[in-house]
């Protein structure tokens, strides 16, 4: 005798219930659960894994900042160092800081480049970024007396298959290169990827962005141009369009469409 609590199930229910378990119904049911499941719990993961992912990022950042700048060293305290970098919120056309108007601890360049009122599109876009952002984030350097050391200042642009992003770190004077890397791009392993050689990076250091009449030389090429071996780094081997990608963008941020207006500043002392 069934009990008069417990109806049985009735319709779509019984039938589903009763269909045999290797059924098309059941296996599909189950699949569809399963998927739901495994969906939740990936989801939650990533929801609680993002504030590790996002320390994570903004340490790695902080490191290649540290290296760029030569001042890191294995086992030291990352963010112990970097304290000693004053960021500075930059308006690129004119070359000054607004940090009255915006936070650098908090300002995201990406972001902003993604924002109408923040950014501007180009049209001649040399770097192949689409839009820049109005304003940047970068880095000083004092030494010991107080006196600026370095700059360092993000840039980034496409090269064959992504967008490489990364700093270069300028001396004082705002013309010497003292280093360049990125810390993130999707190029061709040991094609592309070559611009993660310290070898081929090393290439960067003590070359000259400006000649003495201030044009702008600095240049990735197979061959030397005819501005001299301190304006040349040597082109990566068998990555010919990452090469041009990483010449296009280091002249279009070095020069009057990104920094140029902060360099010349940087130059006559002000800063």
């Amino acid at each position: 005798m069934s009990d008069p609590q417990s109806p049985e199930p009735k319709g779509a229910i019984a039938k589903f219930l009763a269909a045999s378990p290797d059924s098309v119904g059941k296996t599909i049911f189950v699949a569809v659960a399963v998927c739901l499941v495994a969906s939740m719990v990936v989801s939650a993961a990533a929801v609680s894994l993002r504030p590790v992912q996002e320390a994570n990022q903004l340490k790695d950042k902080q490191v290649n900042v540290l290296q760029v700048a030569g001042v890191y060293e294995p086992g030291i305290d990352v963010t112990e160092a970097f304290a000693a970098f004053e960021p500075h919120v930059l308006e690129l056309a004119t070359g000054a800081f607004v940090d009255d108007q915006f936070d650098p601890a908090t300002f995201d360049d990406q972001a902003a480049a993604s924002d109408p009122d923040l950014s501007v599109a180009l049209d001649d876009d040399p770097a192949g970024i689409g839009r820049k952002s109005k304003y940047r984030v970068i880095y000083l350097l004092r030494d010991d007396a107080e006196g600026l050391d370095k700059v360092i200042l993000p840039l980034h642009g496409y090269g064959l298959w992504s967008t490489l992003y990364g700093f270069i770190a300028l001396e004082n004077n705002g013309n010497d290169i003292y280093g360049l890397q990125f810390y993130q791009h999707g190029e061709t392993p040991g094609l592309g990827a070559e611009v993660d050689n310290p070898r081929w990076k090393s290439l960067w250091n003590g070359k000259k962005l400006r000649d003495d009449a201030g044009d702008l030389q600095i240049t990735v090429s197979k061959s030397q141009t005819a501005a001299g071996p301190d304006f040349y780094v040597d082109a990566l081997a068998g990555a010919t369009l990452t090469s041009v990608g990483v010449d296009n963008l280091v002249k279009f941020w070095m020069g009057d469409a990104g920094y140029g207006p902060f360099l010349a500043k940087l130059q006559a002392g002000e800063f």
